[in-house]
């Protein structure tokens, strides 16, 4: 990738401005809480309580008040509230770590989230909020390991998850890792929320429950009332009360296909602006980069860093598919300061494992590709990519020089034990990462992947609507046979990932549910595969990590 920098979003002074804005406080010595009396009858955390973004010495909290019956999400209306909150290292609050009090006003619809700082490493917290008398739920939170913690005989295990489709489906794989008590925390890599009209995605006779607002939503009023909506989803709500969550946007939390300029399904001057991004910063337990993005680093000890990307707000508009537009260097998905950063990251870690939370697919997946010999010359006088016919250009496959310049860097400053963990495409994979995919497996891989599956959202054979395991193997056997360093995929599951993280491996165990129509869906194990520290491979294993 070579320096260029795309046009500035028209959203970013707004984003900007509501993550330096977002009611945050900090922490005081422990005390009595107090908060001004609420409006007599009326229910004042409808949507639940939520941790994120766990520090060694801290972790974020997050709710929303719902004041007076009118201050509903995206209303704008309801009076500035004092909101008490506290945290202990007991369930029944007989030892309170810390609490204090901040204030839930219109201006941030009513969402409250606080920094808390001053807790001890790797130790679990209980949390609430209170307005009045009236208590929130109780949450659950994790901090995480201390900077220098020792890898060794250390262990860290992640839920996985992306695609929650509201109307296709209930949330059923929130509520199984809600149920676990050996998760550290659950990564979101996008797609939290969808911002279609009712009966566009899924199809009108396949809508299990529709969402609010029913039209597209396009307004910051809109995007809180989905948020909201959201968030009324009982299993959800059990997942924030159980565990922290680290969550990265990708392209429906704002539009289809989402690019710094635009999106697919956006219509500037038509639709608003893209300010409504703000609203994720409300609704979600996540701190605001100093650029007002959802880019940032977090570390478990020694054992593991992670770096969570923001794959939307600074990359070029996506090209065709089959275009050799893909190939040029002016392009970008990462923005220079962002793949600066990653890079720089990656080879001054000193963790064992360099975790990357990525939205969209970075293993190259195409058809199409010739011999090695001949690719690079007929892709050049066609105008076609040198990788071959991507099958997707809003992955990292439509912009293969950012993927390059990355991959390359691994290979060049010798960095190993980088896994990617990735959502959006509605399927489970497990793929090596080489450095040129053609000559797979002769140039090697520098990398891992593990993709996980949607949480609800429409796969092939949704989309098809087909039996399981019919088109899918014929198309999952066409894709590995032409991109020989994918080594599984599947095609019909939804269902969650759990990684587990030691200093020997990381293992991705994939599970799928019985049915994503069913509010009482089953989950159950379908494979793992693990890679071995310093093999840059993955690998089958027969059972889940114990």
């Amino acid at each position: 990738m070579t320096s260029r920098s795309p046009s500035t979003p028209s959203l970013r002074t707004v984003v900007k401005a509501a993550g330096a804005t977002a009611a945050v406080a900090a922490p005081t010595v422990a005390g009595t809480a107090t908060a001004a009396p609420a409006a007599a009858g009326v229910p004042l955390f409808h949507h639940g309580v939520a941790s994120g973004d766990p520090l060694p010495d801290g972790v974020l909290l997050w709710t929303r008040v719902t004041p007076t019956p009118e201050a509903r999400p995206g209303s704008g209306l309801g009076p500035d509230t004092p909101v008490g909150w506290e945290v202990a290292e007991d369930r029944e609050f007989d030892r309170v770590t810390a609490r204090g009090e901040t204030t839930a006003t219109a201006a941030t619809d009513h969402t409250v989230k606080v920094d808390v700082r001053g807790l001890h490493p790797r130790t679990d917290y209980y949390f609430r909020f209170t307005v009045g008398a009236t208590a929130s739920p109780v949450g659950r939170t994790r901090t995480a390991p201390a900077a220098d913690a020792d890898a060794a005989g250390a262990r860290i295990r992640f839920g996985v998850v992306s695609c929650a489709n509201w109307e296709a489906g209930y949330f059923s794989a929130y509520r199984h890792l809600a149920a676990r008590a050996d998760l550290d925390a659950v990564l979101h890599l996008g797609d939290y929320i969808y911002e279609y009209a009712t009966g566009t995605y899924p199809k009108p006779d396949e809508v299990v429950r529709k969402h609010a607002p029913e039209h597209e939503i396009v307004t910051l009023a809109d995007y809180r009332l989905r948020h909201a909506t959201y968030k009324t989803d009982p299993d959800l709500r059990a997942l924030h009360a159980a565990h922290p969550v680290v969550a990265i946007w990708d392209d429906h939390e704002i539009a289809n296909d989402a690019w710094a300029g635009g999106a697919e399904n956006h219509t500037p001057g038509a639709e608003g602006d893209f300010a409504v991004r703000a609203a994720y910063f409300e609704w979600m337990p996540v701190r605001a980069s100093t650029e007002g993005t959802v880019y940032r680093r977090l570390r478990f000890g020694k054992l593991a860093d992670l770096h969570l990307l923001d794959l939307r707000t600074f990359r070029s508009e996506q090209s065709r598919i089959g275009s050799g537009a893909v190939d040029d260097p002016d392009r970008t998905i990462t923005g220079r300061a962002q793949l600066d950063w990653l890079k720089a990251g990656l080879a001054g870690s000193d963790a064992a494992w360099k975790l990357v939370g990525t939205s969209v697919m970075i293993s190259p997946v195409a058809f199409g590709a010739l011999p090695a010999h001949l690719l690079a010359p007929v892709a050049k006088l066609l105008g076609l990519p040198e990788g071959g016919v991507a099958i997707s250009t809003d992955q990292w496959d439509g912009y293969t020089d950012d993927r390059g310049e990355l991959l390359e860097h691994l290979a060049r400053r010798s960095v190993s034990n980088t896994v990617f963990l990735t959502g959006d495409i509605h399927m489970a994979w497990a793929n090596d990462v080489p450095t040129r995919a053609a000559t797979y497996p002769l140039s090697g891989s520098v990398a891992t992947e593990f993709v996980v599956t949607s949480v609800s959202s429409d796969n092939l054979n949704d989309l098809l609507n087909v039996a399981p395991r019919t088109v899918s193997l014929v198309a999952g056997a066409a894709i590995k046979g032409a991109n020989r360093h994918v080594k599984w995929l599947d095609m019909d599951g939804h269902g969650y990932g759990v990684l587990d993280v030691t200093a020997e491996r990381a293992q991705m165990d994939y599970y799928v549910l019985s049915d994503r129509t069913a509010p009482d869906a089953t989950a159950a194990w379908a494979r793992s595969y693990r890679t071995l520290n310093g093999t840059q491979k993955v690998e089958r294993v027969r059972e889940p990590a114990r």
